[in-house]
Parts: structure tokens; sequence; C-alpha cells
């Protein structure tokens, strides 16, 4: 039986089985209390098959995106390794198209719904879920990727560029409680609910480059997950300082301080800045789809 309102706890503790890859399976309870925890006033969906003994067999987590409200997501779809090839996917993403149909959504995504979500889209690697929605009627309609940093590396670069920021009047020190308005007149409500959320979560953070007063650029992490790296900008008037890489590094500096060896450097845009910088290789990459209702 499908029933609402999946508890948050149940759903991580079923998540921490169910996903197979470890840097998931390792985040699963953190990632699932994000789904839990989305902006103000958005439309969700939380549905599980529960077992007599009330523990859950599979869930899933969608919700209407913020940006288009005939636009449903399914964030999140897990089913226990040991009630798989029951018919539990199918039934549940079913039930969730259902929902959101009612909910006003015309077509469904099976991928994030920014600023508040644990994957872009499906991981290649999860295969039992590209066939779930290829069988669903699903067609792939983007692709996205991650890239990975090795927290141990340190580029030799790093004290030259902070001595190069210094010269020229640069700081860079923790973000205030100004910041997120600061990042939502230049990039918009996403990014600074994803910074506020930086500043006020445990394992999470965020640095900004200063001149006189003046905010010139922006790096948080853990806004999503505690091992994820992003969203971060420059203003148009600091571009080719060099802001970017000395915030990137010292958000990766703290990551590593918190006991992560590699940080996931989220929905990556820029990929040669990344590598260039820091090291990062393109690694996790994933196939978004959707569906007309």
């Amino acid at each position: 039986m499908i029933v609402d309102g999946v508890d948050a706890v149940l759903a991580g503790r079923l998540c921490g089985q169910a996903l197979d890859l470890p840097e998931d399976a390792g985040e699963a309870e953190a990632l699932v209390r994000r789904l839990a925890e989305p902006p103000a006033g958005r439309a969700t969906v939380r549905l599980a098959v529960l077992d007599q003994d009330g523990t859950a067999a599979g869930v899933v987590l969608g919700s209407i995106s913020d940006a288009d409200p005939l636009l449903g997501h399914v964030e999140l779809i897990a089913v226990h390794p040991g009630r798989r090839r029951a018919g539990i996917g199918t039934a549940l993403l079913a039930a969730a198209e259902r929902r959101l149909a009612d909910l006003g959504a015309q077509r469904v995504r099976i991928g994030g719904n920014p600023p508040c979500y644990a994957w872009p889209g499906i991981d290649v690697r999860y295969t039992p879920a590209v066939c779930l929605a290829q069988r669903a009627g699903y067609e792939r309609s983007n692709t996205a990727w991650n890239m990975t940093a090795d927290l141990s590396v340190v580029s030799p670069a790093a004290r030259a560029d902070e001595e190069r920021l210094d010269g020229a009047g640069v700081k860079v020190v923790r973000a205030g409680a100004d910041t997120p308005e600061w990042v939502r007149g230049i990039w918009g409500d996403g990014w600074a609910w994803e910074v506020g959320q930086s500043l006020d979560r445990a394992g999470a953070g965020c640095w900004v480059a200063v001149r006189d007063g003046e905010i010139l650029g922006f790096a948080a992490y853990g806004a999503n997950r505690p091992s994820w790296f992003g969203p971060m900008g420059t203003a148009p008037a600091a571009e080719g300082l060099g802001v970017g890489r000395v915030l990137l590094r010292r958000c990766l500096a703290d990551q590593a301080a918190g006991g992560h060896h590699t940080a996931q450097i989220g929905w990556a845009g820029p990929v040669a800045f990344y590598s260039k910088t820091v090291g990062a290789r393109l690694e996790r990459i994933f196939w978004i789809y959707t569906k007309q209702l």
C-alpha cells in the first residue's frame, strides 16, 4: 500500500540501504533531510510503500518546480534491495506522477529541482533507475556532470594567488548575513537561498572576497550535501582578479578540515577552470529524463 507523508528518518534509513554508490549511501540521511526542508512555498510529494512492521520498502520524493508551475520533479526514488523486481518502483513513480498532476504539473522531470536538490539527474551507474525511466515512457532531455576534487592536493599557486589578492586590497573573509541579498541581486533567488543555507547548516560555509567594504565574489559549500561544493560567483567588476580561485580553495580547505577526502563540484559549469585550479576531474555523469503527462 502506498502511503503519504513518509518520515524523513525512515526514508533516510531506507536510502542508506538502497543507494548502491558509496558517495550517496554515506550521505543518504543528510540528502533526505535536505529534500524534506525545501524553500518556503514549494509544493512537495512524499510517498512510501510500507511493510507490515512499519519499515519502508520503497520511497519517492517529488515537488513542483519553483520556476515553472507546470513542471514536476521526481527528486528521489529508492527501493529496498530485498524488495526489488516486484513492481514497487513502477508503482511509486506512477503514484508520484498522479500527485504531481494534481498539483498542476503537465510534464515531469526525473532530476533535481534547484536550488534544493540531491542530484542533477540519474547517475548513469544506477542502471535500474535508467531502465525504470525508460519503461515509464521518459525521454532523456539533458545531461549534467559533477567534478571531483582531491582534497589532499594543495595547489602550489595557492599562496601566490592569496598574496596577489591581498596586494590588490582584496580580503577574503567569512560570509556575513548580508551575503544572500548581495547574491540575490546578481544571480537571483536560487543561489541566494543556497548561500543562506550554507550560513545556517552544520558542515557548510561560505567565503566572500571584499574590497573597501564591497563584496566582489562568493563561494559556498554544503548547502545541499555535506561533500558538495557550490555555488560560486564573481561580480562582473571583479572578473580577472583571480577571486574565484582563492574562494574555491578556501571552501575546499574547510571541507578537508571537516573530514572529507574529496569534494563534489555539483552541476559543474566551467570545467576548464576547476581542472586547472584544483585538478578536479569529470566523474559523475547524470541523465535527466522528462515525460509529458
